[in-house]
């Protein structure tokens, strides 16, 4: 049980009922990653936008949400679908953090969200 060098990262909540994944920096809300739940087999966690707030930028904040955001996914057992263009950099430079969804349930989740416009 070393101790962590550095500022703490962001304290980071999931309301899966709102579809929002929430970082906190100091009781205040620093960003958010929205997604959806796809059901199905298999099921997945897709990400649609990641937002970071205004001058919170460059302190990590995204990276934490999607890192995060990929560890729920693991633990739930479930792939994840990263429509947000953020988090598909963040998982094409951390390849073994962050599985590829196959082609189709990509094009699943893409389905879903055109249907969905208010998760856009």
């Amino acid at each position: 049980m070393g101790e962590q060098s550095g500022p703490a990262g962001p304290d980071i909540r999931d309301d899966r009922a709102a579809g929002r994944l929430l970082a906190y920096v100091e009781g205040e809300a620093a960003g958010v990653i929205v997604y959806f739940v796809l059901a199905g087999t298999p099921a997945a966690l897709v990400a649609v936008h990641t937002v970071v707030e205004q001058g919170q930028e460059g302190k990590g904040i995204g990276g934490a949400l999607v890192k995060e955001f990929y560890s729920m996914a693991a633990r739930e057992g479930v792939p994840v679908v990263p429509l947000c263009p953020y988090a598909a950099k963040w998982a094409s430079r951390h390849p073994d953090e962050a599985p590829e969804a196959s082609a189709e349930l990509v094009e699943r989740a893409k389905k879903e969200l055109a249907s969905h416009p208010e998760l856009q």
